[in-house]
């Protein structure tokens, strides 16, 4: 006789789920929450894990979170996370009412303007923040909403629409910030002088910003030097390095070396049409998104490496592979950001495609969370390197601060290379002529450690 194999228990089948999820295993993730509901059918949590779990895996999801919304009523993570499901399957109109009517009912749920403003922009949209301009109307006394609004309006850097919600109230914080933010700002430090005594991340970072605009690279050395040894770091690191070049400091070599590496991942020209036809059928949106760095092109959502399609799991092994020869050939360092971060498993925090147009390009911008960053290349337009148009600019510092420091390293794309280098890197292109410019980047999730000095 036979021997029964044991069915897996609910609760085993969720370990196994959270366990493939954690590896960026999406496939037995939905699998293993799929096997789980089948015995729980009625379980909210399992429900809303496995509308999740296949959403990032870009599985079919809209009717597992129709069915979570049913098992999950008022909560407004499981509808705000509907509506994005909802507009990544080409139902983007039916997600922006979805949004708009709970808003409707409360009109204080900030995370849902949130979202629906970044749908309606990345739509191209008219007005797409309007709904905070109802919402505020209503509840003209909600601090919380109208700060909302104004980073919004800041992160487009819409200075004047900013101002105007200033107007609404008292927020003299925020006014400091869009005074610096926006030029308007004199250059004397003691406009800080009311919050000496703060040590919020966001504030120092925004004084070490005004006193490199104001050429005092000292003072925002000194500032941003405070902040290494705390989980912040990551957002200080690169302008230390803007520092240390500024003052002619060797501790900048020391930082940036000669980290990025161009390497071919020798992907067949099959393969490489293939992917441009398929990463083009995920650039549904409009416009892009205001708080990214991209200009003049669309940048895809969902962490794109986790993608269930076999083409796209092929790329990911030839990237790993490619990630991990790279970070066994670079030193050990206790210190540095790079360095002592190395990680032991190469997980991908964040991962996507960006398709440019003639003009288009990215402004200098690093990734505070990452370890290292990337691009690669799939289309590239044939006037590329030209007088270094459409080249990744590496060493290229935010133009609003006026440093007068050129990029350090330009590299000319290539179809099929990867460019890696660390994510403290300041990065950007050059405007290029031509129909197309198609990548995919992504970020590598540091070790758990961090660095600290």
């Amino acid at each position: 006789m036979i021997a029964a194999v044991a069915q897996e228990t609910v609760p085993e089948l969720v370990a196994k789920a959270q366990a493939a999820y954690a590896a960026q295993d999406m496939a037995t993730a939905c699998a293993a929450v799929d096997a789980a509901i089948a015995q729980m059918p009625d379980s909210p949590a399992l429900a809303f894990m496995q509308a999740q779990f296949h959403w990032e895996g870009w599985f079919e999801a809209t009717p597992l979170f129709e069915r979570a919304a049913l098992l999950n009523p008022g909560r407004r993570d499981v509808v705000r996370n509907a509506a994005l499901a909802l507009a990544s399957e080409g139902q983007g109109e039916r997600a922006m009412r979805l949004l708009d009517g709970i808003l409707a009912r409360n009109p204080a749920w900030i995370e849902g303007h949130d979202t629906l403003a970044t749908l309606r922009t990345t739509a191209g949209g008219d007005d797409p923040l309007r709904s905070f301009a109802e919402a505020v109307t209503r509840e003209p006394g909600n601090a919380a909403l109208k700060q909302a609004w104004f980073h919004k309006l800041a992160a487009a850097k819409d200075w004047e629409g900013a101002r105007k919600v200033l107007a609404l109230g008292e927020m003299p914080l925020l006014g400091l910030w869009l005074d610096c933010e926006s030029g308007a700002a004199g250059s004397d430090p003691a406009i800080f002088a009311d919050y000496q005594r703060s040590n919020d991340p966001g504030l120092v970072l925004l004084q070490v910003r005004h006193a490199l605009r104001h050429g005092d690279p000292a003072r925002a050395l000194l500032l941003a030097e405070g902040q290494l040894g705390t989980p912040h770091a990551g957002q200080f690191w690169p302008y230390v390095n803007l520092c240390w070049r500024l003052t002619g400091d060797e501790r900048a070599d020391w930082l940036e070396r000669d980290f990025a590496r161009a390497i071919d991942l020798d992907l067949p020209q099959a393969m490489l049409a293939d992917l441009a036809v398929f990463l083009r059928g995920l650039h549904r949106m409009a416009a892009p998104y205001p708080e990214q760095s991209v200009r003049g092109g669309t940048q895809t959502e969902r962490n794109l490496l986790l993608h269930h399609d076999p083409l796209i799991g092929q790329l990911r092994s030839k990237i790993t592979e490619a990630v991990r020869g790279w970070r066994d050939g670079l030193p050990d360092d206790p210190v540095h950001p790079l360095l002592s971060r190395k990680p032991d498993a190469i997980r991908f925090s964040g991962s996507w495609s960006v398709r440019l147009a003639g003009g288009g390009h990215h402004s200098a911008h690093t990734h505070p969370h990452g370890w290292a960053s990337s691009a690669l290349y799939i289309v590239v337009p044939p006037e590329t390197g030209r007088d270094h148009a459409g080249e990744l600019a590496l060493g290229m510092p935010p133009p609003e601060l006026g440093l007068g420091l050129e990029p350090t390293q330009y590299i000319t794309p290539r179809p099929g290379h990867l460019v890696l280098f660390p994510s403290t890197t300041w990065h950007g292109t050059v405007p290029f002529e031509g129909e197309e410019r198609l990548t995919v980047a992504f970020d590598v999730a540091p070790a758990t450690t961090r660095s600290t000095r």
